[in-house]
């Protein structure tokens, strides 16, 4: 029989498998003593977090949640180094101009997962504000001096690139772990923050922040880890054979992150729901039943699909994509919102029209060459003839037939089809 924890908190994340490893045995005894302010770093690599960021961004929201105080760490400053962790081979080194740039974006990104009204309820921070104005001298005098190159060298993701002859690692990316420990030193003297969480692949680096807190504080300072998530073909989490699935819009329509949840395998189905959704303990439970009794229903990835494309882009926009879905998936002849047309308008091919020319009759033989739907008039005919064309989702029959202005059912669109999945919108202007 499993124990419950003393941390409602930490009994959150084991349920649901955020949990590799604690840095002490009693960190449940000090999570239940009082509030604390848990932090983790960022790295504006990018102008986007993915998916794959969504772990660590779920703990905080759920810190919060159970009443501890997160603080989001954008490494602004660090940023500029590159973490060597889990990295086998040097990052390219980001202007400090991109860098700014793109922790500017994930601030923005991140704010639509934790209440930030007030200090007191969150921290956003980005440690480009301390690390900048260090000192070199003062920095090797002050905190240079707690380290030991022996054990620095020891730690995995150092000995692994000191292994590779060709590679090496450069006194750049060796220091990487002196200012992630000095942040962690930062955080608490300055906004009393004790507990780093982060991927399996920060727990040397968690650990010195530890132990610099103790020297030079003579304080508490302790970690979490996340166990690393591949899924259970063994790819990497987050990845499709286009590449990461972000969680800016620009990069990865909704459509598409909706569509990645509704294909998680029914081996995976059940622990992303832990991972990547609020749902309670009973309503996963009862999911994973129905994946037992009825896997073909699929009813746990369309409640994944709904809940975690809600959580990154809102109710509405979920709303908006389901219909997308119903329309090219289960040929729908419902009147989709403005919304929805703009999510097709990224996911199928599109053709402008002129009003004036729809007015003026168009057609369907004409409009499904225009399209590139049929390769010529004939074509266009015999596809029609043998019931392979569809206006919204409609079959048409006969090869005289004009679409007009009474065909502008949709919010300035109107849907082709030729076949099953050959899609075309056509936009009116």
């Amino acid at each position: 029989m499993t124990t419950l924890c003393k941390s409602r908190f930490l009994e959150e994340l084991r349920w649901r498998g955020f949990l590799e490893a604690t840095t002490s045995d009693d960190l449940d005894t000090y999570l239940a003593e009082g509030r604390r302010t848990l932090y983790v770093g960022f790295d504006p690599t990018a102008d986007s977090l993915h998916l794959g960021s969504l772990v660590p961004v779920m703990a905080l929201a759920h810190a919060q949640r159970h009443g501890h105080r997160p603080l989001v760490l954008v490494g602004g400053g660090t940023g500029l180094i590159g973490d060597p962790s889990g990295k086998t081979s040097e990052r390219m080194l980001l202007t400090k101009e991109k860098t700014e740039e793109n922790a500017a974006a994930i601030r923005a990104q991140l704010s639509k997962f934790f209440d930030l009204s007030s200090e007191e309820r969150g921290l956003m921070l980005n440690n480009a504000e301390w690390l900048a104005r260090l000192n070199l001298l003062e920095f090797l005098r002050d905190i240079g001096k707690h380290f030991s190159v022996n054990e620095m060298v020891k730690r995995d993701s150092v000995r692994m690139r000191l292994e590779e002859r060709d590679q090496g690692i450069s006194y750049t990316e060796f220091s990487y772990m002196l200012l992630q420990a000095y942040d962690f030193l930062y955080l608490c003297q300055h906004h009393d923050c004790t507990i780093q969480m982060g991927g399996r692949d920060q727990w040397g680096n968690i650990l010195s922040g530890k132990e610099l807190i103790r020297r030079v504080l003579g304080r508490r300072g302790e970690g979490i880890t996340f166990p690393l998530l591949t899924t259970s073909n063994g790819k990497k989490f987050g990845k499709t054979e286009e590449g990461a699935v972000w969680l800016d819009a620009r990069r990865t329509s909704p459509y598409q992150m909706y569509q990645y949840w509704l294909q998680t395998a029914d081996a995976d189905v059940v622990q992303h729901l832990r991972l990547f959704t609020f749902l309670a303990e009973e309503q996963i439970v009862a999911l994973e039943q129905e994946v037992a009794a009825r896997p073909e229903k699929r009813e746990a990835q369309r409640m994944l699909a709904a809940e975690c494309t809600g959580i990154v882009h809102g109710a509405d926009t979920v709303r908006a994509v389901e219909a997308a879905s119903r329309i090219l998936f289960s040929a729908s002849r419902e009147v989709p919102a403005a919304e929805t047309v703009e999510l097709l308008a990224r996911e199928v091919p599109v053709t402008e029209m002129a009003r004036a020319e729809l007015d003026a009759k168009v057609g369907l033989v004409d409009l499904l060459v225009r399209t590139n739907l049929a390769e010529s008039k004939g074509a266009a005919r015999k596809l029609i003839e043998g019931g392979g064309v569809y206006l919204n989702n409609e079959r048409q029959s006969h090869p005289q037939r004009v679409v007009s202005a009474e065909d502008l059912q949709w919010p300035g669109a109107i849907l082709l089809r030729a076949g099953k999945k050959n899609y075309h919108l056509v936009q009116i202007r």
